[in-house]
């Protein structure tokens, strides 16, 4: 019986709620040494001079580290998560791009609050800790630029001295002729829509341990890392240290969301420090340092506007949009491609032009996060068709009926370049039937006329709608070996880490399906890479469709192996041969048999004879797909606003998404329910504010708002399977999505609700305070 498309339960349940998981913080390494960091507290400033003579010679402290005393080892290194885009994307949209370097401590200059400048290696963390305050560092304060728009204005101050203006990078794209549409259009829409600087908030925070390996002269380093092959080869290259002698290892992961993507200095530092004095050496962040270090999200503005006819068909799109990347453009292009490549959404433009200003300033490095540029996207685009519906008079659910791409329009290439430099073909889908759906379970109909009733008893309850499109299962490659244990258990050997994706169970249903064993019988290993030397990691809605496919093609092909060797052991034909459960039988004849781990005992890995190669059953494959393949859905919701309090009550709220073929229906709404909580956030609570000197002002988590279990709203959420084309499995990602189209969709839904007073939201979170203030220049405007 087939586990491929089955709820089962997640083998990984039992070990993390019994608190049996390690996690990094669980390493246990002898002698270990702990790094404190001093860290900036000013947003920009020269570093005049460093005095630790105060901190020499305390108990415990064992060394003192500057960018001075690293010397080399220090950097300027390239950076190791600054991806330059596919050279197709280079040669066609030509974009400005400065590439960013990575130091381990701030040599000379700060350019944001929490950039870490001083090591104290202590043989105790809390004496490592007390040490800092006696380190005195001697700044020089520079001005500080916080707003992206001034960072751009002549004379701004500058972030580095040498690049002569801000502008980290540019890019334009367009398709079809957006000035004749606007010219000949019947109506234009213009809004300006910000979404605001929000930050992953991880269970776990941030941490590596690294131990020196004697024997070797290398290093074994335990990070929480969505990426321990990144963090390998940027420690190769620092270190200057090749030939497999260093080893990555991700342990279990407790939640990344992005922000754990990046390679930071930290994770550089402790294994700098570990080759250094020859010990293990461990570092940990706190909460308040994973605020303040951890890369920021979000954070754009979009000057937005559609050339429409008179029926509310869109004619052309054009948006001006900057990014607020912080004190380090550290992605180069990931968020901002992704924002521009995504804005078109589920929609038909014929015509379009986007450009991209992605902008320096003092604040925390901005990256990617759940969604990597596309909540953004799909915040400005809702935003601009909920305008234009109310401009034409049109409801804002019909105007997304007029735009929305049909099933016969598919495939549908809406003529820019996806950011792996291959056109941006959208790879099936029922699109507008995805909207019905959602509405049909919404109740919109009734609602629309419960809305009509309660506005004449004063009380407000809007309906919004969000669609989106989200390109999934990004290469360039992923690699899977399965093995088959003497004992008859199925390894299953894998890059990239999981961080709560329940890789553990959906690859071993992948891989039990296709070898033909019990799900049971297999274990999934992953995230070291020196189980497995190759992986790109956990990001980007990836993970199912490239390891998945990966797992899919090397589990065929062990099956086919095992019955071609079974056959030569048993001297009949292959085709003669059944695989079920596990065992192998010769049709006709059940009592001969042979299981598969009677079978690894006696062929190699090539299918041999015991002796021609050696014991044991395998199948390594790869799998690189020739570009994403595109999930989509619809967000539907209904809220009642209160205008006297101004907090928001969401009614109900449904999911229609379409991720392909479902290996675990539960696991996929368990990755909704969990990105809507995120979004959910995006929408009503998170935003990180700082002044005007670059001090971030909620930067711990009594002040910075996040979504409780008791904030979720009863949530439907409906399934469709359009299989993708593009891998042999047929399946999307489904990481990201469940967050996307939130914010757009609760926002939308609370316009919609206070359109009789005239209010026009344009950004988020829509706390009751900022409610209340819409509310009362609504009101301002009209009196």
């Amino acid at each position: 019986m087939s586990v491929f498309g089955s709820s089962v339960l997640r083998v990984e349940d039992r070990r993390l709620l019994l608190g049996e998981g390690e996690y990094v913080d669980d390493v246990r390494v002898p002698e270990a040494l702990h790094v404190a960091l001093v860290r900036s507290t000013y947003a920009h400033a020269r570093i005049r001079g460093i005095d630790v003579s105060a901190v020499v010679g305390m108990p415990g402290v064992v060394a003192v580290e500057t960018a001075a005393t690293l010397g080399a080892l220090n950097g300027p290194h390239p950076h190791p998560t600054w991806f330059p885009p596919a050279k197709a994307l280079l040669d066609r949209v030509k974009p400005t791009l400065r590439p960013e370097v990575i130091r381990l401590l701030a040599d000379g200059k700060v350019r944001y609050v929490g950039e870490p400048i001083v090591a104290v290696v202590a043989t105790d963390r809390y004496l490592a800790e007390d040490a800092l305050g006696q380190v005195v560092v001697d700044y020089e304060p520079l001005p500080v630029v916080v707003d992206p728009e001034l960072s751009l204005a002549p004379g701004a101050t500058l972030l580095n001295d040498d690049w002569g203006d801000n502008l980290a990078a540019h890019f334009v794209i367009r398709a079809g002729d957006a000035d004749r549409a606007f010219t000949t259009a019947d109506q234009v829409v213009r809004r300006r829509i910000a979404m605001p600087r929000s930050t992953p908030t991880p269970i776990e925070n941030r941490g590596v341990v690294a131990l020196p390996d004697r024997r070797s002269g290398g290093l074994t380093v335990w990070s929480s890392s969505q990426w321990p092959h990144r963090l390998r080869d940027a420690l190769e290259q620092v270190l200057k240290l090749t030939g497999g002698r260093i080893r990555v290892v991700a342990p279990d992961v407790g939640g990344g969301f992005g922000v754990k993507s990046m390679v930071y200095p930290e994770e550089l530092l402790a294994p700098t420090l570990a080759l250094k004095y020859r010990r293990p050496v461990r570092w940990t962040d706190s909460r308040r340092e994973n605020f303040v270090s951890g890369t920021h999200a979000r954070d754009q503005i979009h000057d937005i506007e559609l050339a429409l006819r008179a029926d509310g068909t869109i004619m052309g799109l054009r948006d001006r949009f900057l990014v607020d990347a912080g004190a380090s453009n550290v992605e180069c292009l990931v968020c901002p491609y992704n924002s521009a490549a995504h804005l078109p959404g589920p929609y038909r433009i014929p015509s379009l032009e986007i450009e991209c200003f992605t902008v320096l300033t003092n604040k925390t490095p901005n990256a990617a996060a759940r969604g990597a540029g596309r909540p953004e996207a799909v915040f400005a685009m809702e935003g601009i068709l909920d305008a234009a519906a109310d401009e034409l008079g049109l409801d804002r659910v019909e105007m997304r009926r007029r735009n929305i791409l049909r099933a016969e329009e598919m495939p549908h290439d809406h003529g820019i370049l996806y950011r792996d430099g291959v056109p941006l073909v959208l790879d099936g889908g029922d699109y507008l039937g995805g909207l019905e759906d959602a509405l049909e379970a919404l109740g919109f109909e009734a609602l629309r006329a419960e809305q009509a009733l309660l506005r004449g008893q004063g009380r407000y309850l809007g309906i919004g709608v969000a669609g989106y499109i989200e390109g999934t299962g990004v290469g360039p490659y992923e690699s899977a070996r399965i093995r088959v244990d003497p004992s008859g258990q199925v390894i299953v050997a894998i890059g990239p880490p999981s961080q709560g994706q329940s890789h553990e169970t959906t690859f071993a249903q992948i891989c039990a399906d296709g070898l033909g064993v019990a799900m049971e019988d297999v274990r999934v290993v992953q995230g070291d890479t020196a189980v497995l030397p190759w992986g790109m990691g956990t990001i980007a809605s990836r993970t199912a469709v490239v390891v998945g496919n990966a797992v899919g093609i090397a589990a065929r092909g062990l099956r086919d192996k095992a019955l071609r060797a079974a056959a030569d052991l048993l001297e009949v034909s292959p085709g003669d041969l059944r695989h079920e459960n596990g065992r192998i039988t010769v049709a006709g004849s059940p009592e001969v048999s042979m299981r598969l781990g009677q079978l690894a005992t006696r062929v190699g890995p090539g299918g041999g004879r015991l002796g021609e190669i050696g014991p044991g059953l395998e199948e390594h494959a790869g799998f690189q797909p020739p570009t994403v393949t595109f999930a989509n859905g619809v967000h539907a919701c209904a809220v009642e606003v209160d205008i006297e309090t101004g907090q928001i009550s969401i009614r109900r709220y449904v999911v229609s998404h379409d991720c392909g073929r479902l290996i675990n229906p539960r696991v996929v709404e368990g990755q909704i329910l969990g990105g809507l909580a995120q979004g959910l956030g995006a929408a009503l609570f998170e935003e990180l504010v700082y002044d005007e000197m670059g001090q971030l002002v909620n930067g711990s988590l009594a002040d910075y708002g996040m979504p409780r279990a008791t904030d979720m709203p009863p949530v439907v959420v409906l399934h469709r399977e359009t299989p993708s084309e593009r891998n042999p499995l047929g399946i999307k990602g489904v990481g990201e999505a469940g967050g996307i189209p939130v914010a757009a969709a609760i926002v939308s839904a609370v316009g919609d609700a206070l359109r009789p007073l005239g209010v026009d939201i344009s950004t988020c979170p829509l706390t009751p305070a900022r409610v209340l203030e819409q509310i009362a220049a609504a009101r301002s405007r009209t009196a």
